[in-house]
């Protein structure tokens, strides 16, 4: 795919029903989906499932969640810079409605899975929070659906949030190939948020196999990166603007882990 196809600005893929719209048609890919939604204040958005597991998580917002009898109450957040959020996880084949009083912004973390499990809700005290990287690499790793925090089936998503001049996603690392014990096959989504007015950052993706993925793109306030292969990182913030980026997983494997490798180029002498 070309740089266009897999740097995707804000509104590209926009329709009737979501803001954002990436499934693994439009990817050009098999496992991972990311959705996001805007409600006005009272408003309401229903779908299916389908063959995929979802999670919904706030933006910006809270709102109430229904499924297969289950109602389930979020109080989100101001923004994905004022703090973590809770959460509700929806299983594959079944019904969903999400409503906002307030209105709101919602990204739905989606992928293709065998087994239903059953709709839950995560708090976000229960979020495991770690300070990864130092100095100029420092940032901040919600692990709110990390292989090991949350059980789902196929789904891994996390969001990072990198001070403004640092940069994430380093070292460089990759997980496209399946290496027992070693590595894990996994596609991924960058979803990226910037704080402030005219705030930029950059993603790189560059190839670990002859023809693999290259990209290396600005990207802004609403920008999706896909990557189906390849070394990703840095993630570098705009210095005075801090980034923040939802990472939404999933690929083929028997079992749900995330397992990478890292460029040994980009570690010699990192700490």
């Amino acid at each position: 795919m070309t740089t266009n196809e897999l740097h995707l600005s804000k509104g590209s893929t926009a329709n009737a029903q979501y803001v954002l719209d990436i499934d693994p048609k439009r990817a050009g890919w098999a496992h991972s989906s990311l959705r996001i939604v805007e409600l006005p204040p009272g408003g309401t958005h229903l779908f299916t499932t389908g063959d995929s597991e979802w999670i919904v998580l706030p933006l910006q917002g809270g709102c109430t969640v229904q499924t297969e009898g289950n109602e389930f109450q979020i109080l989100g957040r101001e923004s994905v810079f004022s703090g973590v959020s809770d959460f509700v996880y929806v299983p594959r084949d079944a019904q969903v409605q999400i409503a906002s009083g307030a209105g709101g912004r919602f990204a739905l973390a989606g992928a293709k899975c065998e087994r239903q499990l059953p709709a839950r809700y995560g708090p976000a005290p229960e979020v495991p929070v770690e300070d990864r990287g130092s100095g100029t690499s420092a940032r901040q790793v919600r692990n709110f659906a990390s292989a090991d925090s949350f059980d789902c089936d196929k789904l891994i998503a996390v969001e990072v949030v990198t001070p403004g001049g640092n940069w994430s996603s380093y070292p460089a690392h990759k997980h496209d190939e399946y290496r027992p014990g070693e590595e894990s096959e996994l596609e991924e989504v960058y979803y990226f948020e910037i704080d402030g007015p005219n705030g930029f950052g950059y993603q790189r993706v560059f190839p670990s196999r002859e023809g693999g993925t290259d990209v290396l793109a600005e990207v802004r306030s609403g920008d999706v990166v896909l990557v189906p292969d390849g070394w990703h990182g840095p993630s570098i913030a705009q210095p005075g603007h801090d980034m923040y980026y939802l990472n939404v997983m999933a690929g083929p494997g028997a079992t749900r882990e995330w397992r990478i490798c890292f460029h040994p180029d980009h570690t010699e002498g990192y700490r």
